[in-house]
């Protein structure tokens, strides 16, 4: 194990000096640039901005409404008037004018406590735009995080066949030396070359995947998508989930469940909006205002008034046809199919942590199982090493140890991968998925 060890120390060091000169991108570092760039949490965040914004007592109207109005009308007409007294007055281009201004106040002082209901309504519609950014932050962690670890698995992937082709090409090298001394025939260098030239196609085409995956994750980040970066070579993953605690945690902190309750609670404040057109509306109002006149012909040349005027109007809806009964009944159905969605969203919510959870525990067990396999592959390809380098081994069974090698390497990076994204996802679906998962 000791010179397979030595040559994957050689392999970090001298096969990949590109990835050298890059900066290592931490798990922390990716998903706070995502929080901070994304396209999704930005315009999710200005909405709940709006939906801050909205939450004002002016916007519920218990607040007046206060205009001012400013008016100015000219004529010129021909005129023929005819007095109780028989006489008559003409006159032709006669000349008219009005003007007229002034400020008023109207104030809905009650109306069926229909105003409460839509403060009420407008905090919950705060509330509902808090739980769409959180739901827009965990799914773009967790997608963050899933394109993270992918990134480690073909990294890793990619260093084992950085190691195969350097013993591949050891291989060619030990095979071309035995041909010339006569101990090998041309045969053994050509079969050598043609796997040397596989495990190089090999990896150029999970080089040319593991670029276009941090591509992926440049475009997640919103930045230039020709970013270089390295990230960690370790998969870290909780091995300690229990079902029944992120049951218990899904139904207290998933966002879909949340903003289904959200969604309930609406619908019943749009009950009460409804129920409020059965009771009295009562306003005030009140103004000041100024008018003038003028005109050449008429009874009073000239009029001008001005001053405060107030008063108080009540409305009633006695009877509109039956749609105060149609729309209570509508708004009673829309908080039926409330509920309905949020027992939909629950049990599908538990649906999927139970998949989900069945998936991660099988993928700890085979992560296990193939991390043994992984070991074994990798001692036996050691023996088999030594055994090639003193000719007493075939070269068919010495190519069959590289492939068992890295098919065994690849197989338990893809389990750690999958065991990793049964737990995001398990955190994700209970609402505790964090940045440094």
């Amino acid at each position: 194990m000791k010179y397979l060890k030595f040559i994957i120390f050689l392999v970090l060091l001298t096969a990949c000096p590109a990835l050298k000169a890059q900066s290592i991108l931490t798990l922390e570092e990716a998903v706070r640039i995502a929080l901070e760039n994304n396209y999704d949490v930005r315009i999710a965040a200005n909405n709940l901005t709006v939906d801050r914004n909205n939450v004002t007592y002016g916007n519920a109207g218990f607040l007046p409404a206060v205009g001012a109005d400013f008016s100015n009308n000219n004529s010129i007409e021909d005129t023929r008037q005819n007095r109780s007294d028989g006489t008559v007055r003409e006159g032709n281009g006669v000349k008219s004018s009005g003007t007229n201004y002034g400020v008023g106040l109207n104030w809905t002082v009650f109306n069926g406590f229909k105003m409460f209901a839509r403060y009420d309504q407008l905090k919950e519609l705060r509330t509902l735009g808090e739980e769409n950014l959180r739901l827009a932050m965990l799914n773009k962690v967790a997608d963050v995080v899933n394109l993270y670890y992918d990134l480690v698995q073909q990294q890793r992937q990619q260093a084992a066949y950085d190691t195969i082709i350097t013993i591949s090409r050891s291989r060619v090298n030990i095979a071309q030396s035995r041909f010339e001394i006569g101990k090998s025939s041309r045969l053994e260098v050509l079969n050598a070359q043609v796997d040397f030239n596989t495990d190089t196609t090999n990896l150029i085409r999970q080089r040319t995947l593991y670029y276009n995956t941090r591509i992926q994750l440049n475009e997640q980040l919103a930045r230039d998508v020709n970013t270089e970066f390295r990230v960690v070579d370790t998969i870290d993953i909780d091995n300690a989930l229990v079902l029944n605690d992120l049951s218990t945690q899904a139904a207290q902190q998933n966002p879909a469940l949340q903003v289904a309750l959200i969604n309930k609670r609406i619908a019943e404040l749009d009950l009460r909006q409804v129920r409020a057109d059965r009771y009295p509306v009562i306003g005030l109002n009140a103004g000041y205002n100024f008018a003038n006149s003028r005109s050449a012909l008429g009874f009073a040349t000239t009029s001008r008034g001005r001053g405060f005027e107030y008063g108080v109007t009540a409305s009633v809806n006695i009877f509109n046809g039956f749609n105060q009964r149609r729309l209570e009944n509508n708004a009673k159905i829309s908080i039926d199919n409330a509920q309905l969605v949020y027992e939909r969203t629950n049990l599908n919510v538990q649906s999927q942590l139970a998949t989900a959870y069945q998936t991660y525990v099988t993928s700890l067990a085979l992560m296990n199982i193939e991390k043994s396999n992984q070991a074994i592959a990798a001692r036996n390809l050691e023996i088999t090493l030594d055994k090639f380098k003193l000719g007493s081994i075939a070269t068919v069974e010495f190519r069959a140890a590289q492939v068992n090698y890295i098919n065994a390497t690849t197989r338990y990076t893809t389990a750690q991968y999958e065991a990793k994204l049964a737990e995001v996802f398990l955190k994700e679906l209970s609402g505790t998925l964090g940045v440094g998962q």
